[in-house]
């Protein structure tokens, strides 16, 4: 087996089992298993009726600290760190396979993505016309190896999506996100993986959806102002204060976007 979906879930989510599903109804199999921080009996339940390992962080918990430890659970070539509330198209990990097989050293895969939102799935809305903006250089492979074309697009905010990402661990270092974010964890991983040498695969079919909704941890943090904060920090990677701050002020716009009312 050469592909791993680590289920990364907390306390109780109604949505589980439904992503659990999309997991295991793939065109291709991969291997699956769960990590969690927060055990419980309703997580035990859905791994042993799907017959999933369960991996359980008993060190320092948090987003990053799971993350991380849900990828060092996976010991296949190929990790996708899949989130307890979202779905997969079952054709995701028979055209990673295809994609990654193609590449010559690919340091990660991602798919565009949809939303859902109260129950629907959504493939076009304003941030996501913006995001696939933004990625277009990636669609060309020549392009894809490019360290100054992948950070340009960075430099503007983060147009790749967590869980539609699949880590090649021979080409990625053995902690992927840095303790201290909480809401541009990804971001913030992104941009310390586009100053290695290989190439960011993009695969522009819509292959997963990201739920929206107001219990999410997305949500919460926007709600408390850490986004703003953390997003401040990432603009500084790329430009001077006085753009890094005018950047940070018409970003903070796109929080919009997870209202569920949208």
């Amino acid at each position: 087996m050469k592909h791993t979906y680590a289920i990364c879930a907390y306390q109780n989510s109604p949505y589980l089992e439904e992503c659990i599903r999309s997991l295991k109804g793939q065109t291709v199999r991969s291997d699956v298993l769960l990590a969690t921080s927060t055990p419980n009996e309703e997580i035990q339940k859905l791994c042993t009726a799907y017959d999933i390992p369960l991996f359980i962080n008993e060190g320092e918990s948090g987003i990053t600290q799971d993350w991380n430890f849900a990828y060092s659970c996976a010991r296949t070539a190929y990790v996708t760190l899949a989130h307890q509330d979202d779905l997969y198209d079952h054709r995701y990990t028979e055209e990673l396979l295809q994609h990654l097989e193609q590449a010559g050293r690919p340091i990660l895969y991602f798919t565009d993505y949809g939303e859902l939102r109260k129950g629907k799935k959504i493939v076009s809305n304003r941030l996501l016309k913006v995001k696939r903006t933004m990625l277009t250089p990636l669609k060309f492979s020549s392009l894809q190896n490019s360290i100054f074309v992948r950070r340009r697009i960075l430099s503007f905010g983060c147009p790749i999506c967590c869980p539609s990402v699949t880590f090649v661990k021979a080409n990625c270092p053995e902690t992927i996100f840095r303790h201290g974010f909480r809401s541009d964890e990804d971001w913030e991983a992104w941009e310390k993986l586009s100053r290695r040498k290989g190439a960011f695969v993009y695969n522009p079919s819509v292959l997963m959806y990201h739920r929206i909704h107001t219990d999410s941890e997305t949500t919460k943090i926007i709600q408390d102002q850490a986004r703003t904060r953390e997003d401040y920090t990432m603009f500084r990677k790329f430009w001077p204060d006085p753009i890094a701050k005018l950047l940070t002020r018409l970003y903070s716009s796109s929080q919009k976007s997870n209202e569920t009312d949208l």
